[in-house]
């Protein structure tokens, strides 16, 4: 049995680890295991001191759609340049596109009801802090009805196992391990709403 609340905010906006990745993979439409940990360890802080995912069994993200801003970014290094006798420095400036999710709506299953409820009496944010998601509601459901129920539980949810069709999602922020998944897509993701 699966206890699954549900979230929802207007916005949501989730890093991707490399803007190639990102134009290669789309990344910003599914959650990486070390979001999905941080979240984890936000509802549940008694966590903080363990690594991996402990109590949330399964997520499933949709939205009503994608907008693309700009931000301006600089490299982490300094050039140097001398100009005479001066030594001149600079930090070069690029522009990257990122999207935002537009009314973001997340599922996040657990096996037990007490998880459910801890979680169902918090907020949540998927990457940013100002993103705030709230809890609608708590849903009873079996294994088998999250994952194939296109209706109720429709979204992305990147399943984190190495098989022959995952791929390379990023590196584990405290041990920087390379982190691998699949990516499940149920129902229709993108519910433009109006």
């Amino acid at each position: 049995m699966l206890y699954v609340v549900k979230y929802s905010g207007p916005f949501g906006f989730i890093k991707p680890w490399t803007a190639v990745r990102d134009s290669e993979t789309f990344s910003q439409q599914f959650l990486t295991p070390s979001i999905v940990e941080g979240i984890e360890k936000k509802l549940f802080p008694e966590l903080l001191g363990e690594t991996g995912i402990r109590k949330i069994v399964g997520h499933r993200l949709s939205y009503s759609q994608i907008n693309s801003q700009q931000e301006v970014i600089q490299t982490r290094g300094w050039n140097s340049t001398r100009q005479g006798k001066q030594i001149l420095f600079d930090r070069p400036k690029a522009i990257l596109l990122r999207g935002i999710l537009h009314e973001p709506r997340l599922s996040v299953a657990f096996e037990s009801e007490i998880d459910a409820e801890a979680a169902f009496s918090q907020h949540i944010c998927l990457c940013r802090n100002e993103d705030i998601m709230l809890p609608e509601s708590i849903e009873k459901t079996t294994f088998e009805d999250f994952v194939e129920n296109e209706e109720r539980y429709a979204g992305f949810e990147l399943v984190f196992e190495e098989t022959e069709k995952s791929f390379l999602v990023g590196y584990h922020r405290v041990t920087q391990n390379p982190m691998y998944g699949w990516l499940r897509i149920v129902g229709t993701p993108v519910n433009n709403l109006g």
